[in-house]
């Protein structure tokens, strides 16, 4: 990447520099309120959260440029505590299913604590030996984690004065120019997305793209093979797969747009998430070598440590000792357990507890293992803020969900809804590790980037985690009484959607209850073996590659997220080839990561101060000046797609000026 441009050895790594100060924690933590609280809304609301780690770094930069002795790795470790936190927030995806399927009517204040703590700590402790995998000796772009050191190493003057200066001028034209549209779309002055909905054949399919200049930033620093994956995964869902599905045309009375909407939820997203699992299996296939090299290498380092001291190691190599990792995991089942046993108190689980909880322990336990370890490849493919972590969630329902079904195949009614009830709790723990897991090691290659010490990154991981978890229990139960969830027990008309929780939720209905779509998943996993098969054709011949995961990712996401992470995909390999020309192809290129980084920084903020405004007025239009029109659409791509060009040839201008000296 263009990042390592940067020679890492100008920070100069040193235990004696401040990192993991009581000040940065205090930062982080206050960061850590007002981030998750916004993901929280976010995420019940439109079903997606945003990545918290840049915003965090910015505004980590900016309160402890007061203080002579802040350090970069000390601003790593505000937005480690940040990012960790925000991130844990997607357990949203999961845990609102407990309301929605009329389990609880709230969410009990430490038992929600405990679920979301103990997740995410084992999330940390799963990615500690995984960060010599998949972080230090991996090819993985990590595109957020990137980011986030460039907007670090920028705002700690690493580069020298010049380059640094053009730098953050590419930053901060960057975020201006993203946020601004964005407070444009919000005030309905242009268009937030542009859709279409048209007919194919008998069938119709829908194209709609979310005009988000953050999306363009993150195809940017994906690069081109993931953004022509994700395009393949496209085309299947969307030309081929939606048009077959909605063959007939949609039931009397019902608009096409919400038909084939319905059916992109209810049908294609289940193609998408078998194909994600036969990926995600082969994938983990493909880095258990990797992760047994890890792993060796992280019992080589404790032996080094123990045997030499600390000192022995070099300050960017010493993780949380492997021990105490193992030692950890291993414990927390002991909570984990009586959790689960306090949970599963009625009937049919109370009837077979000590079974039901050693196959949910086991459970849990191994599918850790194997979900860290696929969502930190995930984020490193694509970021953690475009993995599609509720594919992961379906999964792992599904996994707990047959198990239980084949432990209790004969129940009635009532018993049903305590094994979904169940499913869903067990499912909210995985959840937790792979809500972390995909963002720990973005925020590690970050670490890598700046020279941190990775334990100290680790600890702040799970401060962030205890904080997230102290937080988002009030989160969610305020938004409960103020809204409600749709399909909740008396649910009103201004009830948040929570989508990823009410698909979670129909799985495990679906499985315990004997009518989910197996056909489809089954489909599903057949795209995935095939894409597989030829990914494996295309690399052995050095003809290119087809990431199995990206494509998966292009048919389960919505179009909406996906279309311009490939133009910013396309784009980012025009410019690349650009830079590769010129007179200082490393700056040149470093230039456009930190230009695509300012669209990331600049949507990200904005967008957490208006999920702010939103909670505080209860109004999703606080915002909004005029009625939705016709014209906004045309202009607003209009003025969407002037000013990416724009940016684009303002960037390679200032690339191609000669650098003073």
């Amino acid at each position: 990447m263009a990042s390592n441009a940067v020679d890492v050895s100008a920070l100069r790594p040193r235990d004696d520099i401040n990192e993991l100060t009581l000040r940065g924690i205090v930062l982080g933590a206050l960061i850590t309120v007002l981030f998750t609280a916004a993901n929280v809304y976010l995420g019940l609301r439109a079903g997606l959260t945003f990545a918290t780690s840049i915003p965090a770094a910015v505004i980590s930069m900016a309160v402890l440029k007061a203080f002579r002795d802040s350090t970069i790795q000390e601003n790593n470790i505000v937005q480690t505590i940040a990012s960790s936190a925000g991130t844990l927030s997607a357990i949203v995806f999961v845990l609102p299913g407990l309301v929605m399927v009329g389990w609880w009517n709230g969410f009990p204040y430490w038992l929600s604590v405990a679920v979301i703590a103990i997740g995410g700590i084992l999330g940390v402790m799963y990615s500690v030996p995984l960060r010599r995998a998949l972080v230090t000796g991996s090819p993985l772009p990590y595109p957020e984690g990137v980011a986030a050191a460039e907007v670090l190493k920028v705002g700690a003057g690493v580069g020298g004065a010049a380059e640094n200066k053009r730098g953050l001028a590419a930053i901060s034209i960057g975020a201006a120019i993203a946020a601004g549209y964005v407070l444009l779309a919000k005030m309905r002055l242009l268009a937030e997305e542009a859709s279409t909905t048209f007919n194919i054949g008998s069938g119709a399919t829908t194209l709609t793209a979310g005009l988000s200049l953050a999306y363009i930033g993150v195809g940017h620093l994906i690069g081109i093979a993931v953004g022509m994956a994700m395009l393949v995964g496209v085309v299947l869902g969307y030309l081929v797969l939606l048009p077959i599905f909605t063959a007939g045309g949609p039931p009397p009375g019902t608009e096409l747009a919400d038909f084939v909407g319905t059916t992109f939820r209810q049908q294609v997203r289940l193609v998408g998430a078998g194909a994600i699992g036969v990926a995600a299996i082969w994938t983990l296939l493909k880095v258990l070598g990797p992760i047994f090299s890890g792993l060796k290498g992280a019992l080589a380092a404790n032996r080094a440590r123990r045997e030499g001291g600390s000192g022995s190691l070099p300050i960017t190599e010493r993780d949380i000792p492997i021990t105490m990792v193992g030692g950890t995991i291993l414990l927390s089942m002991i909570p984990i357990a009586a959790l689960l046993a306090a949970f599963g108190n009625t009937a049919p689980i109370a009837d077979a507890t000590a079974s039901t909880l050693i196959v949910s322990v086991l459970y849990i336990l191994v599918a850790g293992v194997l979900i860290a370890a696929v969502c930190g490849y995930m984020a490193g493919l694509i970021g953690a803020s475009n993995s599609p972590i509720s594919g992961v969630g379906i999964l792992a329902v599904l996994g707990i969900s047959l198990l239980l079904a084949a432990m209790f195949p004969a129940v009635d009614g009532a018993s049903t809804q305590a094994l979904i009830a169940f499913a869903l709790f067990v499912t909210a723990l995985v959840f937790g590790v792979a809500t972390i897991s995909n963002d720990n090691l973005q925020d590690l290659k970050t670490g890598q980037l700046v020279a941190a010490t990775p334990w100290r990154q680790q600890v702040s991981l799970i401060l962030g985690v205890l904080f997230g978890a102290l937080v988002i229990p009030p989160v969610l139960n305020l938004l409960n009484s103020t809204f409600g969830f749709q399909g909740a027990p008396g649910a009103g008309e201004a009830a948040l959607a929570a989508p990823q929780a009410a698909l979670i939720s129909t799985i495990a209905s679906g499985v315990l209850g004997g009518n989910l779509a197996w056909d489809l998943i089954g489909l599903g996993a057949l795209i995935g073996v095939g894409v597989i098969v030829v990914d494996e054709l295309l690399r052995r011949t050095r003809r290119g590659a087809l990431p199995a995961l990206a494509v998966g990712m292009g048919i389960y996401l919505p179009f909406a997220v996906t279309g311009l992470i490939i133009v910013g995909a396309v784009l980012g390999h025009f410019y690349n080839r650009w830079a590769k020309g010129q007179s200082n192809p490393g700056f040149a290129e470093r230039l456009g990561v930190l230009a695509a980084t300012g669209l990331i920084v600049g949507d990200s903020l904005f967008n957490v101060v208006f999920a702010g405004l939103v909670a505080g007025s209860d109004d999703p239009e606080v915002l909004a000046l005029l009625e939705p029109a016709g014209w906004q659409m045309p202009v607003g791509l209009l003025v969407f797609t002037g000013v990416i060009f724009a940016l684009y040839a303002w960037t390679r201008k200032r690339a191609a000026e000669p650098l003073p000296g």
